[in-house]
C-alpha cells in the first residue's frame, strides 16, 4: 500500500498524540500530560487549578507508625465510625472510607497510627482523540541492524537507536525471565503486539476494567509497547521484547485517578512479583496550598469547598514512599517519570512530583532530537525534552521521551511515510484498537528505561536486588550534560547495550 496523506485537523489541547497519517493542527496542541512547551510555567501555580488535585472528602488512607499495622484494625476503624477497606501488610498503610468529618482525628489516635490522611484524587494523564493507522512502513531501516528489523515501524523508533537497544538485542539480551507492571489507565488487551507478552492484568478502578474502553488514545498500551512490545514481525518492538507484562489499571480511561490505587496497583505488582514497575503518570502537588474537596460528592463540583492541607500533603508523600519502599524491599525496581511541568526542583522546592519524588523511586527526565526526519542518520538524540522537570535531586536518569518542538509545518518522509515533521520527533508506539501512534512526554521516557532495567533483570535471570538493578544503570548511562550527576540527565541517558555488556 502507499503511503497517504491526509489534510490536518484539530487535536485535543489536552495532549499531544498524532496517528500516523491522521494529521493534526500544531498550533491547537499542547504536549502530552504537559503545560504548553513554549515556555516554562509556574509548576506550584498550575498544580494548584482548580481540578489539578482533589481531596476526596469521605476517603482516607491510614499509616502506621512502623511497617506493621495496629492489631484488630478493622474494629478500632469502626469505633472511630469509619470501615476499614483494604489493608496493605507490610507497608504500614490502610484504606478507609467514612462519612464522619471528625473520623481522621479519631482513627489517628488509634495506638500505632502515625497519622490519618485523605485521599487524594490527580489528573495523571491527559488523553488525546481518536487516531488512525492506514500506512505501511517499507524503506530503508533508521535503527542498527537487528532482530527488530522485521517489524514494520521499527525505523520510526529513534529512541531505540538512542539508548543502543539493537545492540542490546544483538549481543543476546532481550529481557527474557523479567516481569513488568505497567501501572497507567486502561490498556489495549487484545493489541497485537501486547498480547503475546501480557501475562496479567488487574484494575483498581471502581466501574472500569483493564480493558480500554474508549476509541481514543491509550495512554497504558503506549507505555507498555514502548517497554516490551513483542518481536512478532508485525509493527513497533519493545526495548524489551521478551519480557512480559502485568498490566495494572491505577487511573481511569480518562486520564484521572486516585493516589489509593497507585498504592493499591504497587502493592498488587508486588504480591506477583515484578522485577520492574514502571509508572509514566502522577502529579505536581504544591508542599503549601489550598485544594478542592469533594464533600464526598466526586461527580458533583457544586458543593466542593477549599481546604488548606499541608500536613496531609507532607503525609501524602510519606504514604506513597511507604509503598515504593515496599516494592523495593521485596525485589521490585521502580521507576517514574519526572513530570511534564518544565520545572526546576531546586528552584521551586514547594512542589513535590509524586511519585517520582517518593522514596527509592527512580525519576526519569526526557530527552529528544528535532528535527529527526530531516537528518535520521545525524541528528542529535540527546536534547533536553522542553517540557520535562529538572534539578539535580529530581532526576535519576534521562530517556528519550520526544517532543514537538521543532518549528513549522514542514513535511517529512521517513521509512515512506508522510507525517508533519515535527511528528517523528515524538515516540511511537501502540494504542488502542490494535493501533500505533506518536506521543510525547516524560510518560514516553520512563518506558524506555524501565525496557532497560528488564534487560538488566533478564540477563541476571531474573530476580535482581534493585539496588544493583540501580547500579548497573548508574555505571552505564552515558554521562552527558555537565560531568556526574546534573540537572536535566541526572546521573545520564539510559544506555541498554552498556548496561548488559559491562562487567558486573
Amino acid at each position: 500500500m502507499h503511503p497517504s496523506f491526509f489534510t490536518p485537523r484539530s487535536l485535543s489541547v489536552l495532549g499531544l498524540s498524532l496517528g500516523l497519517l491522521a494529521s493534526c493542527s500544531k498550533e491547537d496542541i499542547q504536549l502530552k500530560d504537559a503545560a504548553p512547551q513554549s515556555a516554562a510555567l509556574s509548576s506550584a501555580a498550575a498544580a494548584a487549578d482548580a481540578g489539578s488535585v482533589v481531596r476526596r472528602g469521605n476517603q482516607y488512607i491510614i499509616i502506621s507508625s512502623t511497617d506493621a499495622l495496629p492489631a484488630d484494625l478493622a474494629a478500632q476503624t469502626q469505633a472511630a465510625n469509619g470501615t476499614l477497606t483494604d489493608q496493605l501488610p507490610g507497608t504500614g498503610l490502610a484504606l478507609a472510607t467514612s462519612t464522619d468529618p471528625n473520623f481522621a482525628a479519631k482513627a489517628g489516635r488509634i495506638s500505632g497510627v502515625r497519622s490519618v490522611i485523605h485521599d487524594f484524587s490527580f489528573q495523571g494523564f491527559n488523553p488525546a482523540s481518536d487516531r488512525n493507522l492506514e500506512a505501511v512502513a517499507e524503506a530503508e531501516n533508521t535503527n542498527p541492524a537487528s532482530a527488530g528489523d522485521n517489524e514494520r515501524y521499527f525505523p520510526l523508533q529513534w529512541g531505540h537507536t538512542a539508548i543502543q537497544a539493537p545492540e542490546a538485542w544483538n549481543a543476546g539480551a532481550r529481557g527474557a525471565g523479567a516481569l513488568v507492571a505497567v501501572l497507567d489507565g486502561g490498556f489495549d488487551l487484545t493489541h497485537p503486539d501486547l498480547q503475546p507478552n501480557i501475562v496479567g492484568s488487574r484494575s483498581f478502578v471502581p466501574g472500569e476494567p483493564a480493558q480500554f474502553g474508549l476509541t481514543s488514545f491509550s495512554h497504558g498500551s503506549h507505555t507498555a509497547g514502548t517497554i516490551a512490545a513483542a518481536d512478532n514481525s508485525l509493527g513497533v518492538i519493545g526495548v524489551a521484547p521478551d519480557a512480559k507484562l502485568l498490566l495494572v489499571k491505577v487511573l481511569r480511561d480518562a486520564g484521572s485517578g486516585s493516589f489509593s490505587w497507585m498504592i493499591q496497583g504497587i502493592y498488587y505488582a508486588v504480591e506477583q512479583k515484578a522485577d520492574v514497575i514502571n509508572m509514566s503518570l502522577g502529579a505536581a502537588i504544591p508542599r503549601n496550598s489550598k485544594f478542592r474537596d469533594d464533600n464526598g460528592t466526586p461527580d458533583d463540583t457544586t458543593d466542593d469547598k477549599w481546604v488548606n492541607e499541608t500536613k496531609e500533603i507532607q503525609e501524602l508523600l510519606v504514604a506513597i514512599s511507604k509503598a515504593t519502599t515496599y516494592a523495593t524491599q521485596h525485589g521490585a525496581t521502580v521507576i517514574a517519570s519526572s513530570g511534564n511541568d518544565a520545572n526546576n526542583g531546586q528552584r521551586d522546592q514547594d512542589l513535590v512530583h509524586i511519585p517520582s519524588g517518593a522514596t527509592n523511586v527512580i525519576s526519569i527526565s526526557a530527552t529528544a532530537p528535532t528535527g529527526w526526519a530531516m537528518n535520521p542518520f545525524g541528528t542529535n538524540l540527546d536534547g533536553v525534552a522542553s517540557y520535562t522537570n529538572y534539578g539535580i535531586s529530581d532526576v535519576t536518569f534521562a530517556a528519550p521521551g520526544g517532543d514537538a518542538a521543532y518549528p513549522g509545518s514542514d513535511i517529512s518522509t521517513v521509512a515512506g511515510v508522510r507525517q508533519y515533521t515535527y511528528a517523528f520527533d515524538m515516540v511511537f508506539s501502540c494504542t488502542s484498537l490494535g493501533r500505533y501512534t506518536w506521543s510525547a512526554g516524560t510518560s514516553m521516557a520512563g518506558p524506555h528505561a524501565a525496557g532497560v532495567a528488564a534487560l538488566i533483570v533478564g540477563k541476571n535471570g531474573g530476580q535482581m536486588d534493585p539496588a544493583q538493578v540501580r547500579a548497573t544503570l548508574r555505571a552505564s548511562a552515558d554521562d552527558l550534560g555537565k560531568p556526574g550527576r546534573d540537572p536535566y540527565y541526572g546521573y545520564g541517558r539510559v544506555n541498554a547495550f552498556r548496561a548488559v555488556t559491562q562487567a558486573q
